[in-house]
């Protein structure tokens, strides 16, 4: 991967490097997803949560994960893949791949300042919104209205054939 990419860290390093960033009073914001075809809404979605904070984390879902939300046809991009086109966000600054059902351990682990959620959700849907206020974090809405799915276009496509 190119220099100027976001790292894609484990667990264990982006426990450490939060620290470090919280050592420097950084804002730590934690968006995720699976990011199986790459649109628009995701841009919009993690450009937006890059404004709550100074650090932007985006966690994404392992290929193990988005076969059991999505369908065993999915997901068409391998983790790893799907790191690599968040990582080359410029406002991106760590990614990493969580092999949980749920982004909840992950949460727990960095504890951020804002999660970060897509507009298909409200403030009281948010499965983890309990979690984030145990510990004194917000839940934040952000990006454009969900006109947007990778579900969606990839129904598109295979109407056109």
């Amino acid at each position: 991967m190119s220099k100027n990419f976001a790292p894609v860290l484990d667990r264990k390093r982006l426990i450490a490097q939060v620290a470090i960033e919280r050592q420097k009073e950084k804002k730590i914001v934690l968006a995720n997803g699976c990011f199986d075809l790459f649109h628009v809404g995701h841009i919009r979605y993690l450009a937006d949560a890059k404004e709550l904070g100074d650090i932007l984390i985006v966690g994404i879902n392992s290929d193990e994960q988005v076969r059991k939300l999505k369908g065993e046809n999915r997901p068409f991009m391998p983790e790893l893949e799907r790191a690599e086109i968040i990582s080359a966000l410029s406002f991106v600054d760590f990614v990493t791949i969580f092999d949980e059902p749920t982004v909840t351990e992950l949460i727990r682990a960095i504890r951020p300042d804002f999660h970060a959620k897509g507009t298909d959700y409200t403030t009281e849907t948010v499965p983890e919104r309990e979690i984030v206020k145990e510990y004194g974090g917000q839940v934040a809405i952000v990006g454009d209205p969900k006109d947007h799915s990778s579900t969606e276009l990839i129904q598109t496509v295979s109407d056109l054939r």
